[in-house]
């Protein structure tokens, strides 16, 4: 079920009057939302979308979407010009005028209409979750709050600016070994449907006095020609068959645990998806967003289905009065360096730049263990194509060497 915008009215903890607008299923897990946060409801309705809105979403939709760089971009210069003293429609108009991005700047300009008839930018903001997830916009809501806006907002763009060098990384290291795979299938393909089959009448004409190879190789080329439709079917059929079940809940979850404990692959996913939670974490609580909430968006934006589960129960937990690290520990999905570094963090008031260290420490083990696994994936698959090529041709050449024997 898709998720609704609801407008509310409440009163915070302080008794002030607070409005804003929030995304959830139902209006009631909305109300339920607001009430976990402290909020008494004095009034929700779901947030209805003008007719200029809806036009500026059509026409956002059929437009290319902003990049990642392009929206660490975007938050960069709204870091910098509210820094240096603008008030924030100001910064929005400059923002418009420099985006090089089309959407954006509509989005900008929009926002910037949205302020001057008195919304808050991260309500302005939160009307586009297709750009600004809710990492995005309630930590900008918080900073808001606590009047820290230029800070919140320079430590947001710090945080999306290593998520783009992280993925350009990831990208530029896969690269060489996706192209290698790719010529390794290419060449095999091309040898078993066009090379071989060429060859498998003469190979016949010598009887059934052929090599084991040669034997293992011809009936495997006959299997491929012909049975490629039913193959193919059964690919296709295989393939969606999985993606369906990984949609499901439960089987989403058994991959993400997988991908947890997989060999080789399993300790670089693990440490990028705790090194991506410790660093949402810190942003929240650098921004003021309350730690239940926190650790709860925190462990949404992981990417892993496991660690939101446990994020979720820390909540919980610490709902109740239980330190982050010692929840945290009893899950026995956090690791030391992380629970070690919150429970610093908490001893010491500073539980943002705790865990900015652990991020920065995990982040650089992460690039270490992608060379490490990169250098030794090409290698195989160098010596697994080289391997088929070579039985490719002993199977060719060992029945002419043996044609050659009998003649003699």
């Amino acid at each position: 079920m898709a998720a609704l915008s609801f407008s509310y009215v409440a009163m915070d903890s302080a008794g002030a009057r607070r409005t804003g607008v929030i995304e959830a299923e139902t209006k009631e897990a909305a109300l339920v939302r607001l009430e976990s946060e402290g909020r008494f409801v004095l009034e929700i309705n779901e947030a209805k979308a003008s007719a200029a809105a809806a036009a500026g979403a059509a026409t956002f939709g059929s437009r290319k979407a902003p990049s990642r760089q392009e929206l660490a971009l975007f938050t960069r210069r709204l870091a910098d010009l509210s820094q240096a003293g603008l008030p924030l429609d100001r910064v929005l108009q400059v923002v418009a005028e420099q985006s090089e991005s089309i959407v954006l700047k509509e989005v900008s300009e929009q926002t910037l209409e949205d302020v001057r008839a008195g919304m808050q930018v991260s309500q302005a903001l939160a009307k586009h979750p297709k750009y600004f997830n809710e990492v995005f916009t309630q930590t900008l809501r918080a900073g808001e709050a606590s009047g820290q806006f230029p800070e919140v907002a320079g430590r947001l763009a710090d945080f999306q600016e290593k998520e783009v060098a992280r993925r350009s990384q990831i990208t530029s290291a896969l690269v060489y070994p996706a192209i290698l795979a790719s010529t390794a299938v290419f060449v095999v393909l091309f040898l078993l449907l066009f090379v071989v089959p060429k060859l498998s009448g003469v190979f016949k004409d010598l009887g059934n006095n052929l090599p084991v190879t040669t034997k293992m190789l011809l009936s495997s080329t006959d299997f491929i020609t012909q049975n490629w439709v039913l193959m193919l079917v059964l690919i296709v059929g295989t393939t969606v068959g999985i993606k369906g079940w990984l949609a499901t809940p439960g089987g989403a979850f058994l991959r993400d645990k997988f991908l947890l404990k997989a060999p080789l692959i399993g300790p670089v996913v693990l440490k990028a998806t705790i090194s991506r939670f410790a660093r949402v974490l810190g942003t929240l609580v650098y921004g003021g967003v309350p730690i239940l909430e926190a650790l709860d968006i925190a462990g949404l934006s992981a990417g892993n289905r496991v660690f939101h589960t446990s994020a979720q129960k820390v909540s919980e937990e610490v709902r109740e009065g239980r330190p982050i690290a010692e929840s945290m520990r009893d899950t026995g999905v956090f690791p030391p360096v992380l629970t070690h570094m919150v429970a610093i963090g908490e001893e010491t008031g500073d539980l943002p730049r705790m865990l900015g260290r652990v991020s920065d420490s995990l982040d650089f083990e992460v690039d270490t263990g992608m060379r490490r696994l990169v250098s030794l994936v090409e290698p195989v698959i160098v010596l697994t194509m080289g391997t088929f090529v070579g039985f490719v041709v002993l199977s060719v050449l060992l029945p002419i060497f043996q044609a050659q024997e009998t003649v003699k």
